[in-house]
């Protein structure tokens, strides 16, 4: 286990302390809640599509499927969770320290395609509710979920336990409507238990089962895990760690099996309402919600069917905005604008939406929401062995390492998804390179893409038994190492204050500060944490992040201390066009200094433009060095 100074990770961390509540209960509910976030991601408007064309198609015979694909989430977000816990990192800033760049590059694309494939579904759901309820027109439909975007901008803004508790209300919301309809569909309870014996009738029944995976295992939601459980503050000593361990776990199950429940009423419900009365096409939300009143004879299926499909596309559309942020800062260590991040996300699922409805139809929607779920479990592999290696290195983890019995549950879970998505992979490209219509030039590029996947998910999985990784590595923080000072004196000021952000450019702003002061002036260094948990959560939140940037503060501290200077720290959290004119502002500076890291254009609108915000709101002069 890391030390102290290794706590939780970005996002949405540290708000809710743990350590002061006591007995089983009161501590059980105060850890409750991340995994509810993780669950709506297995009731998604995606998962529908895969259940109901699973259910109308072949009736009850693969409710096995989604119950084996629960035990994988169970086990997948529980090392999920354990590693957040144990190391303070998410599965992406964990990755970035074991893997080249080259690779975590390439996996942060196929963490974003999976993401882009997830609020696809989210964006069509929500849509199609939409046009049930009241009569919009799907391609308008899909257009006005651009609205939602900012939703949870809004929602963070309130904390954590109340976007948790909206989460549940949306569950709540789901699960009472499915009670209802499996009350009317009155499904058959002998062929319901057949369902729970293993089978797959045909190539059609594994693409379905494949999707129902993709669509229950989401690779996203492994890197959303490991950060949400470090939202609670917790004990740091190994019975505090445990005890978070085991609490989360149980938060884990129950949402899950929620989650479970949703999923198989859904296929129930198509099966006993679909495929019981022959009607074995049945694949399209549209058709499923208009069928519903004349074979229940219930008016009322068909409104609660469509005002649960809204509630789990709005619920699943927060998870993935948190799961975008993640993936980008910890595999590439870059932070944009928190809007501007969920509208690239929300427009990556917009065009393929809008292009499919409007050149194929509104019928072809259903045939959509299936392939990005099967793209979300072809995604699966790049995530879970990371996940699975990570969480077995004894020298990282020590006593919290994965038990001899859990690796081969989760190498067995890996290999069964590894190896399902690999057969359909290969059926479908001798399918499609014998389709004379598709041209050759085409064929070989979709050839070298899947060669280039497949030979990039071996080098994942076998890199670490190969090689042992470099110390250095191993001990990568996110915003990197403070450089050593290089100090030229000139006096003038007598308070100044300086913003740091530990990168090659801290020199020349420190340097240039000390000229201005010599070592008569005293000098405050200002680091600001940015991450979306120190937005939210500001001085309570604990991070790995937040610990290495006061080390860091401290080393320069200690370094110009150590040749004579008068220097202070502070270290903020937020937006930095807020905080560093609020902490200079309160310290009775008389200079400012900051270093510029050249951005024009474009990257001005994308990284943020602090330098010209902040200048115009302190009361000092502004010295900015490039």
């Amino acid at each position: 286990m890391n030390n102290d100074s290794n706590k939780s990770l970005s996002e949405v961390h540290s708000s809710i302390n743990t350590t002061t509540k006591k007995g089983f209960w009161k501590k059980l509910f105060v850890f409750i809640g991340p995994a509810y976030l993780i669950s709506v991601g297995y009731m998604d408007p995606g998962n529908w599509a895969t259940d109901i064309a699973g259910g109308s198609q072949f009736g009850y015979k693969l409710i096995w499927v989604l119950v084996m694909s629960n035990l994988m989430a169970l086990l997948l977000q529980s090392l999920s969770a354990r590693l957040g816990l144990v190391r303070g990192l998410d599965l992406a800033q964990a990755s970035r320290t074991v893997y080249p760049k080259f690779v975590n590059f390439f996996n942060w694309i196929l963490a974003e395609i999976a993401i882009a494939a997830c609020d696809l579904a989210e964006v069509i759901g929500m849509a199609i509710g939409l046009q049930l309820l009241f009569g919009i027109p799907l391609l308008t439909g899909v257009l006005i979920t651009v609205a939602d975007t900012f939703i949870i901008l809004i929602l963070q803004r309130f904390g954590m336990r109340k976007m948790e508790a909206f989460i549940l209300a949306l569950i709540t919301t789901i699960g009472l409507a499915f009670i209802a309809e499996l009350f009317m569909a009155k499904p058959d309870g002998i062929e319901l238990m057949k369902g729970f014996v293993p089978s797959i009738p045909n190539n059609a029944a594994l693409y379905i089962a494949i999707g129902i995976i993709g669509a229950t295992v989401m690779p996203h939601n492994l890197y959303l895990h490991s950060s949400l459980v470090q939202t609670r503050k917790i004990d740091r000593s190994f019975k505090g760690v445990k005890e978070a361990i085991k609490f989360n776990f149980i938060d884990t199950a129950i949402a899950l099996n929620m989650a479970l429940f949703v999923n198989a009423a859904i296929l129930i419900l198509a099966a006993a309402a679909f495929f019981s009365n022959g009607m074995f096409g049945v694949s399209e939300i549209q058709d499923a919600h208009k069928l519903l009143n004349n074979i229940l004879g219930n008016s009322l299926a068909p409104t609660l069917f469509a005002i649960a499909l809204i509630a789990a596309g709005q619920s699943s559309t927060l998870t993935g905005t948190l799961s975008g942020q993640i993936v980008m800062e910890g595999y590439l260590n870059l932070r944009i604008q928190p809007w501007l991040r969920r509208l690239i996300t929300r427009l990556l699922a917009i065009i393929p939406a809008v292009f499919v409805i409007y050149y194929f139809g509104e019928d072809s929607t259903g045939d959509l929401l299936i392939l990005s779920q099967v793209i979300l479990s072809m995604q699966l592999g790049f995530a879970v062995i990371p996940l699975i290696h990570l969480t077995s290195d004894k020298k990282q983890m020590g006593v919290f390492a994965n038990k001899t019995w859990v690796k081969i549950c989760a190498w067995i879970t890996a290999t069964i998804i590894v190896i399902l998505n690999a057969k359909l992979v290969v059926d479908t490209l001798i399918d499609w390179t014998g389709n004379g219509d598709v041209s050759l030039f085409s064929k070989i590029i979709v050839v070298i893409i899947s060669l280039g996947a497949g030979i990039l998910l071996i080098y994942i999985t076998f890199s670490p038994f190969i090689k042992k990784l470099k110390h250095k590595k191993m001990q990568q923080v996110p915003d990197g190492s403070p450089n050593k000072l290089l100090i030229l004196e000139q006096p003038h000021y007598k308070n100044i204050a300086v913003t740091v952000d530990f990168s090659t450019s801290d020199n020349k702003a420190i340097s240039s500060a000390i000229g201005q002061g010599g070592k008569d002036a005293r000098y405050i260094l200002i680091h600001i944490v940015e991450t979306a948990g120190a937005r939210m959560m500001e001085n309570e939140i604990e991070d790995l992040e937040t610990a290495t940037d006061k080390i860091n503060l401290e080393k320069y501290k200690n370094d110009l201390f150590a040749k004579g200077y008068n220097v202070e720290v502070k270290l903020g959290f937020g937006n930095p066009k807020k905080i560093i004119p609020e902490i200079v502002n309160q310290t009775d500076c008389d200079l400012l200094v900051m270093g510029a890291h050249g951005h024009k254009a474009l990257k001005d609108i994308i990284l943020g433009t602090t330098l010209d915000t902040v200048r115009h709101k302190v009361n000092v002069p502004v010295l900015i060095v490039k």
